[in-house]
């Protein structure tokens, strides 16, 4: 069994970014959709990319934006990857000359064999959650069993995960890479997350998991 690939989403400042770096992340996310508590503005997307260290892929995600926001964007962002987690079509994602995931919410209904068909073009396909009008980071998961072994495209998997059940999640789907934001995030008093305020003991726990559970492939 291939260890996973672990991408870190919602980043929203300097020493997130670098927190996830240095603890094995081989991607960030960074959310460009204002209504998203982990929203990212230009400037300090920007920021984060230059403190990167390599080999660290950057992941922009939009959810059903203009054409010429993500253009826009483009052009002020070093970006190395796209993620659409609204109802963008085929083409639309992949009119902006950068690799793509499409982002599938797993609604009862949903045809994981037709979306990769109709989506064929894409890097992989990232399954998350569906809840009603929230297009991700919904902190909850949906029955992994869902999920075929023979997708002709590379699962990320998302929605719910944590570093309390990121290692059997790897061990029963056997994704390709997995995607967190809020369960890796500070909590408050309450026991609620602080959108986009990563915990950097959480990070590391959550890599060493998902990444140890890969490499025992059990």
């Amino acid at each position: 069994m291939n260890t996973p690939r672990v991408k870190i989403c919602g980043i929203t400042r300097l020493e997130d970014g670098l927190a996830a770096a240095s603890a094995g992340a081989d991607a960030i996310g960074l959310v460009f959709y204002e209504r998203s508590p982990r929203y990212v503005s230009i400037a300090r997307a920007t920021a984060i990319c230059a403190s990167l260290p390599p080999f660290v892929t950057t992941v922009g995600l939009f959810v059903n934006a203009p054409q010429a926001t993500v253009e826009h964007v483009l052009g002020e962002v070093p970006l190395d990857l796209l993620q659409f987690h609204g109802d963008e079509t085929a083409d639309y994602c992949a009119a902006f000359a950068r690799p793509w995931i499409k982002a599938v919410r797993m609604k009862d209904d949903v045809d994981l064999y037709q979306c990769a068909d109709t989506y064929r073009e894409a890097s992989g396909l990232l399954v998350d959650s569906y809840v009603p009008g929230v297009p991700g980071g919904t902190g909850e998961t949906f029955n992994w069993g869902r999920l075929p072994k023979d997708l002709p495209l590379p699962v990320v998997l998302a929605g719910g995960l944590d570093p309390g059940n990121v290692a059997d999640a790897v061990a029963q789907v056997r994704p390709w890479a997995v995607d967190v934001s809020g369960g890796v995030e500070q909590k408050t008093v309450q026991g609620g997350r602080l959108g986009g305020i990563k915990d950097p003991s959480a990070i590391r726990a959550f890599i060493n998991r998902a990444k140890t559970r890969g490499v025992a492939g059990v």
